[in-house]
C-alpha cells in the first residue's frame, strides 16, 4: 500500500481553566451526570501517547509528538484520580489505555497502586500485546483483570501494512501469554476498513481458535492524518454479508444499553462476534464514558475538543472534593453525540493515540 505523507497537525485542545467553570443549573447529585441524563460509569485512563505500533488509522507513521514527563500524570496522581472517580463519583470499572500503556515502565505500580486504592473495582487495559507475553504475569499480580487486544489481521504481512511494524508474532504471544495467566475473557477489538474486510473471516476463525471475542468496530475519525473519509466506512452490514459466506450468524438481543457491541451467535454458539458500529448505529444516547487523558485533563467525549485540566488542581494543592467538583462539571457540559452523521462534522484536533481509547 502507498501512501501520502502529509503533515501532521496536532492542534491543542480547548482546555478550561478552574476559574470561570460554571455548572449552576446541575443537579445536587454526587455522580457524573451530564445534561442528557446519561450517567458515566466507565473511565478510560490514558497513560501515555508512546506506542510500539505505527497503526495507519490511528497514528502517523512518525509517531506522535513526545509529551514532556513533567507533564504525565505520575502512579501517585493517576492513583489519586482514580480514586476519587470511585469513591466519589460512582465509577465502577477503569480501563487503562494509551497510546500503548505497556510502554510505560512503571505500568506494575499503576495498577497495584490502584488495585488497593479501589479493591473490587475491575482494572482493565486496552493493548497492542506487544511486550504482554513479557508483563501478563506480573500485571495479574498487581491486581489487572483483563485486557482488550487490538489486533486488525492474522496475515503477517497485511498486518505490518496496516501497523507499519512486523510485530504480528510478538501479538499473537502476548495474546496467548495473557490467556494463559487468565487475563479473561479475552476480547480482540479489529478496525473495520476496506484493506481488513477481505481477511475478517479469517480473524474470526482464529479467535474461534483461541477462545477470544473478536468485536470489530467500524472505522471513526479519529485518525492523525485526518484522512478519515465517511464514504469509504465499512458499515456492519457489509461485514455480515462477508461472514455470512462462512459462518451462519443470529443476532443476540443486547443486555446492556450501554454497551457498544452488538452480538451474533458464530454456528449456533456458544461463541459470539460483536460488531460495534460508531458511525453507521451510533450508541451515544447510552455513553456511559468518560476519559483521562495522560495529562490530566478530562474529556467528556472522544470528539469534542473541550478538556478540562485536572493535573493543575493537583499540583496546587486541591482538595479531592474539589477535583470532584470540575470533573463533574466536566461531563455536564457532554456533548449529545459525536456527529460524524452530518453534513458539518468536523474531527476532533487530538487523535485517537493522543486522547486514548
Amino acid at each position: 500500500m502507498t501512501t501520502t505523507q502529509r503533515p501532521v497537525q496536532m492542534g491543542l485542545p480547548r482546555v478550561r481553566p478552574r476559574a470561570g467553570m460554571s455548572a449552576a443549573d446541575r443537579p445536587e447529585v454526587p455522580e457524573l451526570v451530564d445534561r442528557f441524563g446519561r450517567v458515566a460509569r466507565d473511565l478510560r485512563v490514558s497513560i501515555t501517547e508512546k506506542c510500539s505500533l505505527r497503526c495507519t488509522y490511528c497514528m502517523p507513521a512518525e509517531g506522535l509528538p513526545q509529551i514532556p514527563r513533567e507533564r504525565l500524570l505520575s502512579v501517585a496522581e493517576i492513583v489519586r484520580l482514580v480514586r476519587i472517580a470511585v469513591t466519589d463519583l460512582g465509577v465502577r470499572e477503569v480501563r487503562f489505555t494509551g497510546g500503548e500503556p505497556l510502554m510505560r515502565h512503571d505500568l506494575e505500580e499503576i495498577v497495584a497502586g490502584c488495585a488497593a486504592a479501589v479493591p473490587g473495582v475491575p482494572l482493565t487495559m486496552t493493548t497492542n500485546a506487544v511486550g504482554l507475553e513479557h508483563r501478563a504475569r506480573g500485571l495479574v499480580a498487581a491486581g489487572l483483570s483483563r485486557v482488550n487486544v487490538s489486533l486488525d489481521s492474522v496475515d503477517r504481512a497485511h498486518f505490518a501494512e496496516l501497523t507499519r511494524r512486523d510485530r504480528l508474532p510478538a501479538v499473537l504471544a502476548g495474546i496467548r501469554a495473557a490467556a494463559r495467566v487468565g487475563l479473561t475473557p479475552l476480547k480482540v477489538n479489529a478496525v473495520l476498513m476496506p484493506e481488513t474486510l477481505a481477511g475478517a473471516a479469517d480473524l474470526l476463525q482464529w479467535c474461534l481458535d483461541e477462545g477470544c471475542r473478536l468485536r470489530f468496530i467500524e472505522e471513526m475519525a479519529l485518525d492523525a492524518d485526518h484522512a478519515w473519509d465517511r464514504d469509504s466506512i465499512v458499515d456492519a452490514a457489509r461485514l455480515l454479508d462477508v461472514l455470512g459466506g462462512r459462518f451462519t450468524l443470529h443476532p443476540v438481543e443486547r443486555e446492556d444499553p450501554a454497551s457498544p457491541a452488538e452480538e451474533w451467535l458464530v454456528d449456533g454458539g456458544p461463541a459470539t462476534v460483536g460488531i460495534i458500529a460508531s458511525v453507521t448505529r451510533n450508541f451515544c444516547d447510552a455513553c456511559d464514558r468518560t476519559r483521562l487523558t495522560a495529562e490530566g485533563t478530562v474529556r467528556s467525549c472522544l470528539f469534542s475538543d473541550d478538556e478540562v485540566d485536572l493535573r493543575a488542581g493537583l499540583r496546587s494543592g486541591a482538595t479531592d472534593a474539589e477535583l470532584a467538583a470540575q470533573w463533574r462539571a466536566a461531563m455536564w457540559d457532554k456533548w449529545a453525540g459525536h456527529g460524524m452523521d452530518s453534513a458539518g462534522f468536523e474531527p476532533p484536533r487530538r487523535s485517537m493515540g493522543a486522547i486514548g481509547g
